[in-house]
């Protein structure tokens, strides 16, 4: 686990003791190491781009953006096709054309749950206590041999993560996530790693996430994230479709209509891969 660190070793860190730590003093350590509330703040737009790999050779592009308050873009490169995920704040959004769909429609009940998480640029921890959010310290643990603080934080929806925070960086190095999802619970585990300096502020450029347990694991790497770049609003925003754009009216000349074909069925091109969870 230590080598996914090595990113973050040019900091100047504070390697303290592992004795009485509460939440709110690991979390304010976590943010000073990782460059503090000003540099955080000062970042507006965030754009990463980089590789999604499924396991098995299935690999794809990947490109998100975030722009504050909470909106956020992702977008899935595969064969040629490109599938979208978005949220602007207040709806969610997708794009899924591998299933044979151009059109925007309504993200699923767990899709937007994930997104809305994916759009908090800051992460659940930074200013918890105005997301309504709730943070305790739990105890010690390791992580693959690493000792860490766990801490457990329970978010204004009532979803439950315990992050696991490196005790001489204090930075996550794993999260583990129960959702609620149509009544049944589901754990995740998240693996964060190589931290790297962007704008000031250092963020993992890898993230591995699976079903806890399993063995199986989504990856993405970002190549390169890049803060503060000019960002449209429009991206976020469910786009117009052509039967929502309203028509010019006028009688059809019998004389140039033509029959209507018969409409073949497309054939299901599969499916798009999973954005794995962030933060």
């Amino acid at each position: 686990m230590r080598r996914l660190l090595l990113g973050i070793a040019g900091l100047a860190l504070f390697a303290m003791p592992a004795s009485a730590q509460t939440a709110d003093e690991i979390i304010a350590k976590y943010i000073k190491t990782v460059g503090g509330m000003e540099k955080i703040q000062a970042v507006k737009t965030l754009r990463r781009t980089g590789k999604f790999n499924g396991g098995g050779g299935f690999e794809a592009a990947i490109l998100e953006e975030n722009k504050r308050p909470n909106m956020v873009r992702q977008e899935f490169a595969l064969q040629g096709l490109t599938g979208i995920n978005a949220y602007d704040g207040r709806a969610g959004w997708k794009i899924q054309p591998w299933q044979g769909k151009k059109d925007p429609e309504p993200l699923g009940e767990e899709e937007m749950k994930s997104i809305v998480e994916d759009s908090d640029l800051d992460g659940p921890l930074v200013n918890y206590r105005q997301k309504g959010n709730k943070v305790e310290f739990v105890g010690m643990d390791q992580v693959e041999g690493t000792d860490a603080f766990k801490l457990k934080l329970t978010t204004a929806n009532g979803d439950v993560r315990y992050y696991y925070m490196d005790t001489d960086y204090y930075v996550p190095i794993k999260i583990d996530t129960k959702r609620m999802i149509r009544g049944a619970e589901r754990e995740y585990e998240t693996v964060l790693g190589d931290y790297k300096e962007v704008a000031g502020w250092y963020l993992p450029h890898s993230i591995e996430v699976g079903p806890k347990g399993s063995q199986f694991r989504q990856k993405v790497t970002y190549e390169k994230i890049e803060a503060n770049l000019p960002v449209d609003d429009n991206r976020f925003h469910l786009p117009a479709t052509a039967a929502a754009q309203p028509q010019p009216s006028k009688a059809p000349d019998a004389s140039q209509t033509q029959p209507k074909k018969q409409d073949s069925k497309q054939p299901d091109a599969g499916k798009p891969p999973t954005k794995p969870e962030v933060k």
